[in-house]
């Protein structure tokens, strides 16, 4: 199996900066990608950041510019570094990876998530 561990989160003001990591670990094979997303409440999971084991991002449209994402593949940890946080970035942000594990000697798909951690931006 494969846990993914996170940190980081709590209140900021406008304007103000946070940093999650996450670091999985387990039973690992590969992991192609990985990525946060955040579940404001009433609404739908959405993606935030990803980063491929290449280095390739993608962010969504309202985090462009002021939210940065990076991964050690070495430790198989993400960051996700959240700048300019405004009010609407208020939300619970997961981490998730995506590759491959192995148990009993055969390889499975791998798509695990985080606990989740709160990100409450409010003055």
């Amino acid at each position: 199996q494969v846990q993914l561990v996170e940190s980081g989160g709590g209140l900021v003001q406008p304007g103000g900066s946070l940093r999650l990591s996450c670091a999985a670990s387990g039973s690992i094979f590969s992991i192609n990608h990985m990525g946060w997303y955040r579940q404001a409440p009433g609404k739908q999971r959405e993606l935030v950041a990803g980063v491929s084991h290449d280095g390739s991002t993608d962010f969504a449209d309202s985090v462009r510019g002021r939210f940065t994402i990076f991964r050690d593949n070495a430790k198989n940890t993400v960051t996700l570094q959240m700048n300019s946080l405004k009010p609407e970035d208020t939300a619970v942000y997961y981490c998730n990876a995506q590759g491959l594990y192995y148990t009993s000697s055969r390889l499975r798909q791998l798509d695990s998530w985080g606990q989740g951690t709160q990100v409450t931006v409010s003055s």
